[in-house]
């Protein structure tokens, strides 16, 4: 079964939630894995998108939105849409409020909940619901 890490924020804001997402890009993909953000809609795949670029100054990961032609090339991708078909290294980053389809392929997925109230229910049922799947979760409590 696919392993499931939570990290949990104090924050309350999507800037925050988005920020630390472009940490944790970091950290997987020095890890070795390629990498897709699955995002909630087109808005917030183009505002990380952008964000990848700046979130460091002594920062690069190359990474394309999964429908442009630079897509094949780089190993971070990042779409709204259904998930591209992973190789056996390659993580997940779910930013979509419910987990989509074809979770099961991923080596690794990773979910980011903040103190927003509406991330908070939505990511609680997805904490649930990849439980009764039986996926290994486990939580990682952020200070702030």
């Amino acid at each position: 079964m696919t392993r499931i890490d939570f990290y949990i924020l104090p924050d309350t804001t999507l800037e925050a939630r988005l920020s630390f997402a472009c940490r944790l890009a970091e950290t997987i993909h020095g890890k070795g894995y390629r990498l897709h953000l699955h995002c909630a809609d087109r808005s917030m795949a183009e505002q990380l998108d952008s964000m990848l670029w700046t979130f460091r100054p002594d920062a690069y990961l190359p990474h394309a939105l999964l429908e442009s032609d630079m897509a094949e090339s780089v190993p971070v991708t990042l779409s709204w849409t259904a998930l591209p078909t992973p190789t056996q290294a390659t993580a997940l980053l779910n930013l979509h409020s419910e987990i989509p389809e074809g979770v099961n392929d991923y080596a690794r997925v990773a979910e980011i909940i903040n103190q927003h109230q509406e991330v908070l229910i939505t990511k609680r049922a997805c904490w649930q619901r990849y439980k009764q799947l039986g996926h290994e979760v486990v939580s990682h409590q952020l200070k702030s």
